[in-house]
């Protein structure tokens, strides 16, 4: 009790009317807080409300955000092209415009227009039909091509990794090794590219970080001798995957096919079959170039799938769709991240929606 207060405390009427004050002043101060707390709690309400009306669709996740930059630079543009009122020639020069600037390519581009173009002439479209149509021959490009990566019923899995030097060739391989090792499977990885010192240092760094075993020799040493060595003690020990590192260079084609050559007979002679996968790794950033260097790897080795590297930090994510379409190449893994767990397997309708 306030020791200010002198009223008897036997006298309860008395008592009752010096408290008022106190009690009303209590009231109001307990109403404010009451306030406060609901206006902050409505605040905190409707941000969650905005964030979750933000965010990608189901089953999209990870790839969806890898797209942003690609996804930024298209989606206004289609947006616009697909806002017009009517459809004419001036729309597909726009909606070519847009294909062309995400790296799609002018051959995919053509491709994936001409669908579009004979419907117009036939039809009377809006610009809204257009644009599911442009969606569903995206998908239809991308869904002939098989994103599974392909493993032996019996014995290890053996995996050649081919790129240029900068790629991200290493990082995947590793990355790779990582997954496998947290599925339970014991993996080996060959540093095959035997002319950068560089290159095995880093690949033997990305053995310990994923648990799995490496074979390397010395700089300069033939690839072939590796490659060997790093089978020979895979069958032995019951590994269940062989991860193949090679080389990056491409000053001339000739001794990149012959090394390539050399590396899969030595590699059929030891484990029949094999390689079961031959991944061509390709920096997401590189656009367009990216389809010059899957043609002359695929003409040095028969490639089975490219990776593409790096697909958050670029605009030209259009370029896997310019892979399919002018090499059928698959696209089997992708690269959304810097993490150790940013490799994904490739979905092609995922990639189709978060593009369009």
């Amino acid at each position: 009790m306030d020791p200010t207060l002198t009223v008897p405390v036997n006298d309860a009427a008395t008592l009752a009317a010096a408290w008022v004050p106190y009690a009303v002043g209590g009231g109001i101060a307990v109403a404010v807080l009451i306030v406060f707390v609901f206006v902050v709690l409505s605040r905190r309400r409707g941000s969650k409300a905005i964030v979750d009306s933000q965010a990608p669709p189901k089953g999209q996740g990870g790839l969806f955000d890898a797209l942003s930059r690609t996804r930024a630079a298209l989606s206004g543009r289609l947006d616009s092209v697909f806002g017009r009122s009517k459809v004419d020639d001036e729309l597909f020069e726009e909606l070519e415009e847009a294909l062309l600037i995400a790296d799609v390519g002018l051959p995919t581009t053509d491709r994936l227009l001409a669908p579009l173009r004979e419907r117009a002439r036939t039809e009377t479209l809006v610009a809204s039909d257009l644009r599911q149509a442009l969606v569903s021959e995206v998908h239809s490009l991308l869904v002939g091509q098989d994103p599974t990566l392909t493993k032996p019923e019996s014995g290890p899995w053996v995996v050649i990794v081919v790129g240029v030097n900068g790629s991200g060739k290493t990082t995947t391989i590793g990355k790779l090794a990582a997954r496998l090792v947290k599925q339970g499977q014991k993996v080996m990885l060959a540093a095959g590219d035997t002319y950068r010192a560089a290159a095995a240092e880093q690949l033997e760094v990305w053995a310990e970080r994923s648990g799995a075993d490496l074979i390397r020799g010395d700089e300069g040493a033939d690839p072939g001798a590796v490659i060997y060595s790093a089978l020979e003690s895979a069958l032995a020990k019951g590994h269940d995957a062989v991860i193949i590192d090679t080389a990056g260079r491409l000053q001339t084609r000739k001794p990149l096919m012959d090394q390539l050559s050399k590396i899969r007979r030595v590699i059929e002679r030891l484990v029949p079959g094999a390689p079961h996968e031959t991944l061509l790794v390709l920096d997401g950033t590189m656009g367009q170039n990216g389809l010059s260097q899957a043609r002359l790897f695929h003409e040095a080795t028969p490639l089975t799938g490219a990776v593409v590297t790096k697909l958050d930090g670029t605009a030209k994510g259009g370029m896997i769709l310019a892979l399919a379409a002018e090499m059928a190449l698959p696209v089997k893994l992708v690269g959304v991240g810097e993490g150790i767990d940013d490799l994904q397997d490739f979905e092609p309708v995922a990639y189709a929606d978060a593009l369009t």
